[in-house]
Order: structure tokens, then C-alpha cells, then sequence
């Protein structure tokens, strides 16, 4: 009984996802709603990093084994084949550092269609431990969704976004699956994008900006996407990316963490990821280039406001990298960064979200790293002197008509590291001494030892900081309305509602209201004085970790009533409450 409650409650979801909710508790008649026939919008899916299959097109013969690579084999993920052949699995990966070209003996490419985002690795065992979007797919055929109504855009997530460009033409093809869908259905798209998929939504927004005439570009998007949900986006970036990129991160694969960080290092996406301060941008290449300037290849410029150096951490909880390397020697750069200095001892060196992002971390301890130099590369070749947009700097409300931010929070996230050198050869010359995890009001060390920071009261999704994660509210009004609802299945009585809360633009926003022992809530943030013409709310989902959140059934429920709201031709009002609203709704 409580499977089949939990599928059915899975299929009403999937309506409100592709029929579109359209607003906080927001009204029918509201100008920003489609008033169209629902049954016309489609559902675009963006996956996120490392959730698209990659299949092999080579034919490369593994000696010693029987298990050779051909056209169309699964690569990513075929976990038999990494198993049995690690060393062909392995070429069949990696790429070029310098020029993300595919190695000479083996390349794969994206998979196509929904097949590409379901399992990643399909088989009795592993299918079920690879599942990204299966359980998404299963509840729009329970419910009778149209095969052409839902559309997933794999891509390839080793590349940078410009090589996405350059090699595949991705957001190219990405525009032309927005007026295909358009033209098929004759109603816009609702974009869901997870991760690092959120970023290459961000990314296509800027290219398709310098793709149409300025007067036509919002237009394009008014015609074409009616909502986007951008569920765990590390807005700011991801500390975890920083720990790949010294040690490695080998997401439970039976591979070694040297192997794993050798291939990190070779995608150039990974820097995707990397955290980079909210005090810093970098040149606007939109104005420039509809100025008539000339941006300088060369000299693109990275700017931090003053608050970057009058505040610790470049707002960060904490400094992310702290790194042990030999006194002797020492650079320029990595002397302004020490902590202590002692002949003959090691000494440590402390990085802030603006010195990853710019480079100073790899330039100093580029004496004792041979990857620093490839990172150099990659970091201003394919993100500071990006042609469209440096995308190390801080998102701005995308100008869509309905904006969602939803995210997993309350879970114990990591938030910096101490590293020292391990005595061993690259790529397993780090080691990682200490973690730094954020907790629900401080931050303490892998032993337990409370650390000094900026500690908030929020923590992130086990992998995004709430820090990154919760940057979207900056998306909201002046005037915000709250909602705290418990996320099992409840009466209404559980609810607490604050009416136009203050909100200064730059600062946290965060629920005073009292929660119940034990219980998981959902808090939403709405706009009770919107932009015109545009709406944008943020819901926070206690205890959900960041993969698990897009097969969430509490997230799927809470989208469907917020739907069956939205269409009912009474919905008037533009904030209905969650109690009065489940009353409206089942009386």
C-alpha cells in the first residue's frame, strides 16, 4: 500500500514538473502565466556532472582480457569493463589536459535521448545503484505523458562549456531542441536542470544572449521556457571539486584516488565547479562586445569590490584549502599567504574561495605539483578568457518568467581541508590531513574539534555548502513570504506561515519558526513583492542529500498540490497558505 501511495504520489508530481507550477502561491490570472493549454508545454532535462552515459567510438583491443572496447560500448558507466580492463576503461576517459582532445587509442561521446540519463550503468546489481532519472521516466509513462512531451539533452560532462561548443555544437543544438519542442507541442518548455546541469543551463542563457539580437532575446525566452527548476545548484561552486582536484574523489568506483584525480584533472569541466567568491567577476562580455570594444584576448580581468578583502573568506564559512609545503623555496605568492614560517619546517598556506578561482593556489604550489601548471591552463584559457562569460563569478536571477531554486539542507557538509604532502610520487602526492565540515551553527574537524568561521545556522546537501546552495535567495524580493509544512503527509495543522517578511537584498533569509522534534520540513520562500512580470521562489528540504533530491516523493508531492492549485479556476489569490490550500484542495 505505501509503494503504490508513493508511485501515485510520484505520477501527480510529474504533472506539476511538466504542466508547470507557476508561482509561489501564485495566481491563475497573474500575467506571467501561461494561459494556453497545459497539455502543450514540454519538460527539458538537464542532467547533472557524470550523469550521462558515454559510449565508446573506437575499436581498442584490452590484451589480456576478453572484454575488448567497440563502437557504442558503454564506457561511462560499465563497471565489468572497469573491472577487467582498468587500464582500456581508463583511455577510453581520459582526455588532453591542454586541448581536451580524446586519447589517441580510444574516444567516447554522449549518449543520446532518455536512455542516456536513466542508469547509468544497467544490470540487475548496478542498475538499481546507477539510477539518475529512471524513476522520473516510470512515473510519466504511469500517468500517460506523451514519449515526445519530455526531452533530456546529455552532453558531455568532461568538457568545458566552450568545448562543449566547439566540438559537439551543444548549445547550438540546445536552442534548436527549445523551438523543435515549441513547434511540436506549440506551448514553451519548463527546463529542470540538477547540479552541475544548472551551469550549462546558465551558460546557454549567456551564449544565446550574444546568439539573438538584444531585442529579440528575451522574447526568444518569453516563447520559449516558461519555468526553470534549478535543483541543487552550487550557485557559488563546490569545495569538493578543489578536494578532486588535489587528492581525488573516487565516487565509490573500484579505482584508486590517484586514478581518480588523474582523470579529473584531464576534464576541464571539473574547474566548472570550482568555489569562487561572490565579490568577484569578471568582464562582461555581452557589453563589450555590443560596445564595439575590443576585449583583449589576454587581458581579461577578474574584479573583487571591496568587500572581498574587508571581509574573511571571501564570505565563505571558512578558507578552503590549507596546504603544508617545504619552507625552502618559497614563492612570492605563497609567502603572502603564510600562516607560520619556520627554517627548516614546513609551512602552511591558506586559500579563500577568490585565490582558487583566480589561480593563486596553483601558482603556489606549483614548484611541488605537476598538475599546476595544467590547471593554469585550463582556468585561463577555457574560463577567464572564456568568449562568452567568465563562469566563475556570481549568478545573477536568470530573466525567466518563473524561477525555482530548490536544494537539500541540515546535512553535514564538508567546507575546507588541510593537506600535506604524503611522500609518495603524483598523482598521490597529497594527503588529506583534516576536513572541515559546516554543522547546524559551527563548524568542527573530522576529529570533532570545533573550528572558527562564519558558522551559519543552515548547512548544505552533504556535497554543496549552503553557502552556494542558498546564493538564489539574492533572486528574491524586498517582501518575502514563508512557509515551513512538515514534509510527511500532514492535516495542515503543522503549518507556520510569516507574511512579507523584510528582505535586504544580500543578506540570508532565514525561517524563526519552531520545528518539531524529529520531524523533516520543507521551507518555501516566495516573492510577495516580485519583479514585474517575473516570479522566483526558493524551497529548502530538510535532510535531503544532493543526488538523492530529484527522485525526493516529499519534493514530488509538494509540486503537484502547489499545480492542482495553480490550475483550479478559483485560484485567485496570489499566496495561498499550505493548510488552507490542502483544505481547498481535497474539500
Amino acid at each position: 500500500m505505501g509503494a503504490n501511495l508513493k508511485s501515485v504520489t510520484a505520477c501527480f508530481t510529474v504533472i506539476a514538473v511538466f504542466f508547470l507550477i507557476c508561482g509561489g502561491r501564485a495566481a491563475v490570472e497573474d500575467e506571467t502565466e501561461f494561459h494556453g493549454d497545459y497539455s502543450k508545454l514540454s519538460g527539458i532535462i538537464i542532467p547533472g556532472f557524470a550523469s550521462t552515459q558515454l559510449r565508446a567510438w573506437s575499436i581498442l583491443d584490452c590484451p589480456y582480457t576478453p572484454l575488448d572496447f567497440n563502437p557504442l560500448d558503454l564506457v561511462w558507466l560499465d563497471t565489468t569493463k572497469l573491472l577487467s580492463a582498468v587500464n582500456c576503461w581508463f583511455k577510453c576517459m581520459v582526455l588532453d589536459p591542454y586541448n581536451q582532445t580524446d586519447h589517441p587509442e580510444c574516444k567516447s561521446r554522449p549518449d543520446s535521448g532518455l536512455s542516456a540519463i536513466t542508469e547509468l550503468d544497467p544490470g540487475y546489481i548496478t542498475g538499481p545503484l546507477s539510477t539518475v532519472w529512471k524513476e522520473w521516466l516510470k512515473w510519466c509513462v504511469e500517468f500517460g505523458i506523451e514519449a515526445n512531451a519530455i526531452v533530456a539533452v546529455p552532453y558531455d560532462w568532461r568538457l568545458s562549456p566552450t568545448k562543449l561548443e566547439e566540438r559537439d555544437l551543444y548549445f547550438h543544438k540546445l536552442k534548436l531542441t527549445f523551438e523543435t519542442a515549441f513547434k511540436l507541442r506549440g506551448g514553451p518548455s519548463i527546463v529542470f536542470a540538477h547540479s552541475m546541469g544548472n551551469n550549462v543551463f546558465r551558460y546557454f542563457l549567456e551564449w544565446l544572449r550574444l546568439e539573438i539580437a538584444p531585442k529579440h532575446y528575451l522574447e526568444w525566452l518569453d516563447q520559449h521556457i516558461h519555468a526553470y527548476f534549478a535543483v541543487g545548484a552550487p550557485l557559488l561552486g563546490s569545495v569538493e571539486a578543489i578536494k578532486s582536484t588535489l587528492s581525488g574523489v573516487t565516487f565509490g568506483l573500484p579505482v584508486s584516488e590517484g586514478t581518480a584525480r588523474l582523470l579529473s584533472n584531464s576534464f576541464a569541466s571539473s574547474l566548472w565547479l570550482m568555489p569562487f567568491s561572490k565579490n568577484c567577476k569578471g568582464d562582461n562580455t555581452f557589453w563589450t562586445h555590443f560596445s564595439g570594444g575590443a576585449a583583449k584576448k589576454d587581458k581579461r580581468a577578474y574584479h573583487c569590490d571591496d568587500e572581498e578583502y574587508q571581509s574573511k573568506y571571501s564570505g565563505w564559512p571558512t578558507n578552503i584549502i590549507n596546504i603544508e609545503i617545504p619552507s625552502t623555496s618559497v614563492t612570492e605568492t605563497a609567502l603572502a599567504n603564510m600562516t607560520s614560517m619556520e627554517c627548516g619546517l614546513p609551512t602552511l598556506l591558506s586559500f579563500t574561495a577568490r585565490e582558487l578561482a583566480d589561480g593563486t593556489l596553483f601558482k603556489a604550489i606549483e614548484d611541488y605539483d605537476p598538475d599546476s601548471k595544467r590547471m593554469l591552463h585550463q582556468l585561463k584559457k577555457l574560463y577567464h578568457d572564456d568568449p562568452v562569460f567568465n563562469p566563475l563569478t556570481p549568478w545573477e536571477r536568470p530573466p525567466i518568467k518563473n524561477v525555482f531554486c530548490i536544494y537539500g539542507a541540515h546535512l553535514k557538509t564538508e567546507v575546507g581541508y588541510y593537506f600535506a604532502p604524503s611522500g609518495k610520487p603524483y598523482p598521490d602526492n597529497w594527503i588529506i590531513t583534516d576536513v572541515i565540515y559546516e554543522t547546524e551553527g559551527s563548524l568542527v574537524s573530522r576529529s570533532g574539534t570545533l573550528v572558527d568561521g562564519n558558522a551559519g545556522p543552515i548547512t548544505g546537501d552533504e556535497t554543496v555548502p549552503y553557502h552556494s546552495l542558498s546564493w538564489c535567495k539574492n533572486w528574491l524580493g524586498p517582501k518575502v513570504n514563508i512557509t515551513m509544512a512538515p514534509q510527511p503527509e500532514h492535516d495542515g495543522s503543522d503549518v507556520h506561515v510569516e507574511l512579507n517578511v523584510e528582505h535586504e537584498h544580500g543578506s540570508d533569509i532565514i525561517a524563526n519558526m519552531t520545528k518539531a522534534p524529529r520531524v523533516k520540513y520543507i521551507t518555501f520562500y516566495e516573492d510577495s513583492e516580485s519583479i514585474p512580470g517575473k516570479r522566483t521562489a526558493v524551497w529548502e528540504l530538510d535532510k535531503t542529500n544532493h543526488r538523492n533530491i530529484v527522485r525526493s516523493p516529499v519534493l514530488m508531492r509538494e509540486l503537484w498540490l502547489q499545480m492542482w492549485h495553480d490550475i483550479q479556476p478559483g485560484a485567485k489569490s496570489k499566496f495561498v497558505t499550505k493548510g488552507k490550500k490542502k483544505i481547498l484542495l481535497f474539500y
